[in-house]
């Protein structure tokens, strides 16, 4: 295996982290994420999937152009298309990777690729040279090698080393692997391939058996030396390894792990729930590091524990992860520039002054309703005020609810379609169903309603309420997210933007559904 002083986190919440159902970022939003990644000091960040759409490689090369400290990393199928376009995204890079993939176990080369072994390893050769004219660093995936056969990935993984390429990555992509198995996998490929000793071998591991941290964990003990996780465990079907997880079990295990990770782990709070309120996916409570109970103790036993001695009931410390970063910031009377320093510590800048202006007037709002300002509600703010200046065929501007005990619930709202405005009413069982009622009563959408989540943001009955909506219209799904310390308001943005979501088109080309 290839020297590797560190274990090299390689973070894929911008590419197989968005291929979550309804968790499409725009390039804004997929900045803010990379910066945040940069400040947690990851070795690797894939951007995305550059040829997938324009949208992607714009993204792509917006990172590239903004990132200093981290690798920027695009995805490329073993095309030549694939593998030019990715070049031309990550050019601006002050450090660049092509990662590149085919298929590799025999149900995927039949059925998807329709490819012999044979052909499938020249492709392989083909697309590592390929990507190695445009970089030095090159990524190889054997995608589905959980699945493949092991004679066939040492040899097609030699030939790759050969190539050029400097990481293999053997992702278990749809999630079949368990541990012990997965690690004897790993050991037998660094000890078999001649030329293992060139390369730095990597584990992409899937969630769908809840295996994933535990899969990655396994290949780690028997040589593996980039872990590919994303922020929450982020991911299409059930998810992909939690970087959180995975990087706090390396530093808190070292007695078992020779090896630790370069991440500042107190950035690793901040990134949860900027990855969280942009995506709209709330983090479950119990969930391990980054869960809002991860270091809450309601037993007598374990609190008096704690209280004597820490370390009797918790093995890592909060504000190591960056519990101890969920403070008071700033109030009502903080003035601009007090705000705006504090979104450049939390990774928010906006391009004009119109944006800092709309975000510090929505900011003395929210501050005349609630005393305490922590930095959830700024992020909050900022995505709200990012999603007000994009344009979209609907908007919000006004609306009344009646709820009463014993009368049927009313909403009446006045809306913007394509610039005009136009006032609806409706009854429902409730506030939320009448608002969405009314909506529907003029826009018409044709959309299903799969989800509807309501999460506080901070604590205290006086806290904004982050609101996600996720729609489904032919085939497509989309999430909406509002924030508001009135949960009706927050749910009428959060459906509204899933409509100018769902409207807007754009859809992406999933890199595995893609014909080779």
């Amino acid at each position: 295996m290839a020297a590797s002083e560190h274990l090299v986190i390689f973070d894929t919440t911008l590419r197989d982290g968005e291929q979550s159902p309804g968790a499409t970022m725009n390039k804004a939003e997929k900045l803010r994420i990379a910066k945040a990644l940069e400040k947690l000091r990851v070795d690797v960040i894939e951007a995305g999937f550059a040829i997938a759409s324009q949208g992607d490689f714009d993204a792509v090369k917006a990172i590239a152009e903004n990132i200093k400290e981290s690798t920027v990393c695009s995805l490329a199928r073993a095309l030549d298309k694939d593998i030019d376009r990715a070049a031309e995204a990550i050019r601006p890079a002050e450090r660049s990777r092509i990662h590149t993939f085919i298929a590799t176990s025999p149900i995927h080369m039949k059925h998807k690729l329709q490819m012999e072994p044979d052909e499938v390893v020249e492709q392989a050769v083909r697309a590592v040279k390929r990507a190695r004219s445009h970089v030095d660093d090159v990524e190889f995936s054997c995608e589905d090698a959980g699945r493949s056969e092991l004679d066939f990935l040492c040899r097609i993984i030699e030939a790759a080393i050969d190539a050029g390429a400097r990481t293999i990555n053997i992702p278990d992509t749809v999630g079949y692997a368990i541990p012990e198995q997965f690690g004897e996998t790993i050991r037998q490929l660094l000890n078999r391939i001649p030329n293992a000793d060139k390369a730095v071998f990597s584990v992409h591991c899937h969630n769908d058996l809840g295996l994933a941290v535990a899969n990655s964990l396994a290949a780690v003990t028997h040589g593996a030396r980039q872990v590919e996780c994303t922020i929450n465990g982020l991911g299409e079907r059930a998810g992909n390894a939690a970087l959180e997880e995975i990087v706090m079990a390396v530093r808190t295990r070292q007695d078992l792990f020779n090896i630790d990770t370069r991440i500042d782990t107190q950035h690793i709070v901040p990134a949860s729930r900027l990855v969280s309120t942009i995506t709209g996916f709330p983090v479950q409570p119990n969930k391990a590091i980054v869960g809002a109970n991860a270091f809450a103790h309601e037993s007598g036993i374990h609190q008096d524990g704690v209280l004597k001695h820490r370390e009797t009931y918790e093995i890592m410390r909060a504000q190591d992860v960056g519990w101890h970063t969920n403070s008071l910031v700033l109030g009502k009377h903080s003035g601009r520039n007090a705000f705006r320093t504090r979104l450049l510590e939390l990774g928010i800048q906006f391009e004009t002054e119109g944006e800092l202006n709309e975000a510090f007037t929505r900011f003395k709002a929210l501050a005349d309703l609630k005393h305490e300002i922590f930095d959830e509600d700024l992020q909050a703010i900022a995505s709200d005020t990012k999603q007000k200046e994009e344009e979209g065929r609907f908007g919000l501007v006004c609306m009344q609810v009646c709820s009463e005990t014993g009368v049927v619930p009313k909403a009446h709202l006045t809306m913007t379609v394509d610039g005009k405005e136009h006032t609806v009413e409706a009854e429902g069982s409730g506030p939320v169903d009448a608002t969405f009622k009314a909506i529907e009563s003029l826009v018409d959408s044709g959309c299903n309603l799969q989800l509807y989540s309501v999460n506080n943001i901070t604590s205290g009955t006086d806290a904004q309420g982050e609101v996600t909506v996720r729609l489904e219209r032919g085939g497509r799904i989309v999430n909406g997210v509002g924030s508001d310390t009135d949960i009706i308001i927050a749910s009428a943005k959060a459906y509204i933007e899933a409509l100018n979501l769902i409207s807007s088109g754009g859809i992406r080309q999933h890199p595995q559904v893609a014909d080779v």
